[in-house]
């Protein structure tokens, strides 16, 4: 059996627990998790439990946990977007290579200073942009690279965020405000971007973007509703948003529930709608994030994408129409098929990739099999490293400013511009 390699963490929420953590369990000759630090107890004896950390290495700070002598090769990030700057400049300083969850930071020059970082101390910084892991979008780059569609023209990409998800995260939640994380365009879609630009192989040339605030705002309805849904709303049958049906009936193990509290039970659950952010009237919040953007992006080599990110369907998940010179492809990732159409030929083959092993259709596993395999082997190569992932987050503060300066972005001037 192989020696696990040992990794940190800092933050213990969601992200670390539910998506990464568990596969240190499944495969516990790869990876062994010894130290975690994490603010809220519960959170932090739940994943030290889960992985058996024992007290002296929980920490109640990524501060305090950095302070301490190099305890492993590898430190897991997957604190608040705000803080990643500032806890992954430090873990590069002590010497660990770094699994940073997306977005990487939330201004373009902290962005750089990131990938500067990491070429100065020769550690790896990888992003996890895990779209790239995920069988489902590795077979849609497979076929586009084949050359079976001929020369690619455009690419048309959807991103639905179903309503409850669009309302947990991006009204009530973590992802809801410009100050506190950052625009919806980077934190949302800074993923599809990077897609996009990996598949298209070229350098945006420029790119405009629409979008604004439609629904969740307080003009939406009238003075007798009041700021909780728990407040006795007078149109909780009606409202598809009212709290308590969707996070009351919801299963324990939903990441909605277990985003709001670590104990599921009804009655946490209920205390959680009526003391904390998630149980707000969505139309009262402190918003301030889209709920719908279009990007239209041309690139150097002349294709044109269209990315369409809207957070009111009922099945979540994205949509793709890429179209080329000798055939269009449709991807439905709800359904997990992908038709390819040949234009000569008028025939059609429909794929359905093979089953997930992890969330984000399997994406959360392969960006950590892919970060330890580089740790392991210098020569591997990193599909989402810092340096990788810096165009499609760049391409997403450039489209937040096109959006609020109703002018299209020159690409290249705002890369120069930026140093």
């Amino acid at each position: 059996m192989n020696s696990p390699i040992d990794m940190v963490v800092c933050g213990g929420g969601n992200r670390a627990y539910r998506a990464y953590g568990p596969l240190a369990q499944r495969y516990p000759d790869q990876l062994r998790f010894i130290a975690i630090a994490e603010p809220d107890e519960a959170r932090r004896k739940r994943f030290a439990l889960a992985h058996n950390i024992p007290p002296e290495r929980q920490f109640k700070s990524w501060e305090e946990m950095l302070s301490r002598p190099q305890m492993a090769p590898t430190l897991l990030n997957t604190t608040m977007d705000q803080m990643h700057v500032s806890s992954t400049l430090a873990a590069l300083e002590v010497g660990y290579h770094v699994l940073l969850e997306k977005p990487m930071a939330v201004t373009p020059q902290d962005c750089i200073n990131l990938v500067q970082t990491a070429q100065r101390t020769g550690s790896i910084l990888q992003i996890c942009h895990v779209m790239r892991y995920a069988p489902f979008f590795r077979t849609i780059y497979d076929v586009v690279q084949s050359g079976r569609l001929g020369d690619m023209v455009i690419f048309d990409h959807h991103e639905n965020l179903a309503y409850w998800h669009m309302a947990h995260s991006f009204v009530r939640g973590n992802w809801r405000n410009k100050e506190t994380s950052g625009p919806m365009i980077l934190t949302k879609c800074c993923h599809d971007l990077d897609y996009l630009r990996w598949m298209i192989g070229s350098t945006v040339s420029w790119l405009s973007s629409t979008g604004h605030i439609n629904a969740f705002r307080p003009d939406r309805v009238g003075p007798e509703i009041p700021d909780r849904c728990t407040d006795g709303c007078p149109i909780a049958e009606s409202c598809i948003y009212y709290a308590p049906r969707l996070y009351l009936e919801a299963s324990d193990d939903s990441f909605i529930v277990t985003a709001m509290t670590v104990d599921p039970s009804p009655a946490s659950r209920l205390e959680a709608l009526q003391t904390g952010p998630y149980g707000r009237c969505v139309y009262r919040c402190d918003n301030d994030v889209v709920d719908h953007q279009i990007v239209t992006m041309v690139f150097e080599n002349g294709v044109t994408a269209n990315l369409t990110m809207q957070g009111h369907t009922q099945v979540e998940g994205r949509t793709m129409r890429y179209h080329g010179t000798r055939g269009s492809l449709y991807a439905d990732q709800p359904k997990n098929e992908i038709v390819i159409y040949d234009h000569r030929t008028a025939q059609g083959e429909i794929i359905h990739p093979g089953p997930a092993t992890s969330g984000h259709g399997g994406g959360d596993y392969g960006v950590m099999h892919a970060f330890l395999q580089a740790v392991q082997d210098p020569s591997a190569e990193v599909l989402t490293s810092a340096q990788a992932s810096l165009d499609s987050h760049l391409m997403a503060f450039a489209a937040e400013q096109a959006r609020e300066t109703a002018l299209p972005i020159d690409f290249r001037y705002y890369q120069q511009v930026l140093g």
